[in-house]
């Protein structure tokens, strides 16, 4: 009697274990807390006088960037998640350094927290995103990743123009 029983408990775990399973909102979390790494490194590397550099008058400035994340992560990663994002006081492009370097780690914190809740089971349903458009979660999920990603290039050639290696093309420690 208690074989057919375990054959039928171990005939269920793979679906079980698919059900628990969220390889997308998972891969997602990698890829966030790798950028927040790289994007904060990168912030605190860049000379506290250079936060006003800009490649061409057309370009943001290294400070206007950092203050873009910050409003995106709170906005995108709320949105993803469902969250509320936080009221925050506001910071400008010209702020001193550490006050942007300050608000650009709190809105990674709120993405780490917010983004813990996210599994792949509603990945298809429907978010406000700007200009009053919806898009499927995981369509606002891809576009943040390649947001931190264009951003994180963007500042990894600011930094190389001031003579600074970015975070990732420093050797590291073994």
């Amino acid at each position: 009697m208690r074989f057919p029983l375990l054959a039928v408990a171990f005939a269920f775990l793979p679906a079980v274990a698919a059900a628990q399973s969220a390889p997308v909102a998972d891969a997602f979390r990698d890829f966030a807390g790798n950028e927040a790494k790289h994007l904060i490194a990168a912030a605190e590397l860049m000379p506290a006088d250079k936060f006003s550099f800009a490649p061409t008058p057309a370009q943001m400035t290294f400070g206007a960037i950092m203050t873009h994340l910050a409003q995106g992560n709170d906005y995108l990663c709320g949105e993803i998640a469902g969250a509320k994002a936080p009221t925050r006081t506001k910071v400008a492009a010209t702020d001193p350094k550490d006050a942007l370097v300050a608000r650009l780690k709190e809105t990674f914190d709120f993405c780490t927290k917010s983004l813990a809740s996210v599994n792949d089971s509603k990945l298809a349903e429907q978010l406000p995103f700007f200009g009053g458009k919806t898009k499927s979660r995981a369509s606002v999920m891809m576009i943040t990743t390649g947001d931190w990603a264009d951003h994180y290039s963007q500042v990894a050639i600011y930094l190389r123009l001031n003579g600074v290696l970015p975070p990732t093309a420093q050797k590291q420690a073994e």
